[in-house]
This record gives C-alpha cells, structure tokens and sequence, in this order.
C-alpha cells in the first residue's frame, strides 16, 4: 500500500512539473512577441500626438503668414474666386459690343474709302475705253457723241486723269468714277454752246473720289475738256471754297456769285467740302478761252502738256 502511494505521488508530482514548464514557456512566448498595435505603450502614443499637433500649428502659422509681395500665398489662392455681380457682367458685354462696333465700323470706312475707288476706278477705265474705241472707229467729223459719255475733263492741278463726263449726276451715274453734268435742278449747257453754264458734279471721297483735289486748283489755271472733235481750253477766274448744298444759283447760266454779270461760256466744277463730308459744296469757275480742233494723233492742246 505505501508503495502504491508513493508512486501516485510521484506521478502526480512530474504532472504538476510538465504543467509549470508548458505555462512558463507560454508566458516567455507573450514576452518576446511585439505588442499589438492597440496595445502599444500610452507615453509613446502621447508623444506622438503631441508632435502632430505641433506640426499642424506650425503649417497654420505658415500659411498665415503672406508672401514678401504681400499677396496670400498658395492656399489662398486655392481657394473659388466669387462669382461676378450683374454690373461687372453687363458692364463686359457692353464693353465686348463697342470692340465689335469699332471693328465694324472700321470695315466701312476701308471700305466706303478705298475698296470703292478700287470698283469705280475699273468701271471708269472700262467706259473711257469703250468711248475712246467709238471715236477711233468714226474719224469723222459730226455732232457732240453721247454714246457712253461725251468726253473727258482735264484739270492738271487737280488730277492727272482723264476724266470721263457722262449725263446726270445721280449717285448711280457718279458712283461708276465719272463726273457727270448737270440735268436738274438747273439745266446745263454744253461746251459746244455758244452761250451757257457747262456744270458738272463728282465725287471727293469714295467711289473713284475724281475731285479730291479740287482745292488744288488756282485762278489762272487751265481747265481742258476733250471731245471726239475738240478741245475746249477753259481758264479758272474764281473759286469758291464753301457754299451751301442747297445753292444752286451757282449752276446758272451767269452763275450768282462768281462775279459774271453777262452771258459767256462758263464751265463750272462742283463737290462736297469739307472732305469726307457732304455739308456744303465747293465751287470751281472757269471761262472759254479757246478751242482746238483735234488731229489725228489727238495732240493735246500746249496746257496739258
């Protein structure tokens, strides 16, 4: 019975002995294993809160601080620009339509100025040539021919062209780059008149602008206009640099304020003044001195030479 005994003891004792190894070694286990992450140490998690917090204080007073220039810097810049008031808009559109109305504006004047010209001067040339080449087909002579025009003016210190007249002095008529005489509200005479008013209008500014120059023009110079058969040599006695549009009394007969007192052969130059502008007329008088007869090589007369 004691034997039995002790054996019991000693197997109860070797037990208890394997049991305190196994938990021993468990517990060295827990030891060496890194804790988890929610186990990890207060004091360190502590100082890391307290570092993150000193870093955002220090951005914060970064960002605080404005750029040498003065202006926020990028953050601020970051932030949505407000949106423009109902003013600020219109005042734009506003702004946008005149840039467009100059533009346009702009075109019109290139176009009323020069592209004009460029237009009438083709159909100028065009009609003079189409003169030119009846009269060289019908040498002979004959009455005043009006087919396309009835000659050319010729007025040197005015222009170096030869300016075809034809009838009327509507705008359709004058638009082509022509002069064209008077057929109202006063009647014109013709050079081959032995008495009258050869009164002729054309244009100053666009549209071939054939009187541009008319200011040019001196007492004393020459005024030459050429038919099929004839040179009619004209001299210049007044000018008259502004007169109502509304004047025709200038267009007379005896024209009223050019100081002629009894019939003559007169020719008279009419355009708009000031330029580009249609407010008043500007008037030029002359009066037959002479006439050519034109030669086969159509020599002009010593004034246009």
């Amino acid at each position: 019975m004691s034997e039995g005994k002790r054996d019991a003891s000693a197997g109860e004792a070797v037990d208890k002995t394997e049991t305190t190894s196994a938990e021993a070694e468990a517990n060295t286990n827990r030891t060496s294993e890194p804790p988890h992450a929610s186990e990890a140490d207060p004091g360190s998690e502590a100082e890391h809160a307290s570092e993150a917090e000193h870093s955002s204080q220090a951005r914060q007073a970064s960002d605080a601080e404005p750029s040498a220039g003065g202006a926020p810097d990028s953050a601020a810049e970051g932030r949505p620009a407000s949106r423009r008031g109902p003013i600020a808009v219109a005042v734009g559109v506003f702004g946008e339509l005149l840039i467009t109305a100059g533009l346009v504006l702009a075109l019109f004047v290139v176009y009323s100025l020069w592209w004009t010209n460029v237009l009438a001067d083709r159909q100028a040339k065009k009609e003079s040539d189409k003169v030119r080449e009846h009269w060289a087909a019908d040498r002979g002579p004959g009455n005043l021919d009006t087919r396309d025009g009835i000659g050319f003016l010729h007025a040197p210190s005015m222009s170096s062209d030869d300016i075809l007249v034809k009838k009327g002095t509507d705008p359709k008529e004058l638009n082509q780059g022509i002069a064209g005489y008077y057929t109202e509200p006063v009647k014109s005479g013709l050079p081959q008149d032995q008495s009258g008013n050869f009164a002729l209008a054309a244009h100053r500014d666009g549209h071939g602008a054939k009187f541009h120059n008319i200011d040019k023009i001196d007492e004393g110079d020459p005024v030459v206009f050429e038919t099929k058969n004839t040179w009619y040599v004209y001299k210049v006695f007044k000018t008259l640099p502004q007169t109502s549009k509304y004047n025709v009394d200038v267009l007379d007969p005896i024209p009223k304020g050019s100081g002629k007192k009894q019939r003559g052969r007169y020719i008279t130059l009419t355009t708009c003044t000031p330029v580009y502008t249609s407010k008043y007329r500007y008037i030029v008088w002359g009066e037959l001195v002479r006439t050519e007869d034109v030669d086969e090589d159509r020599t002009p007369p010593a004034e246009l030479k």
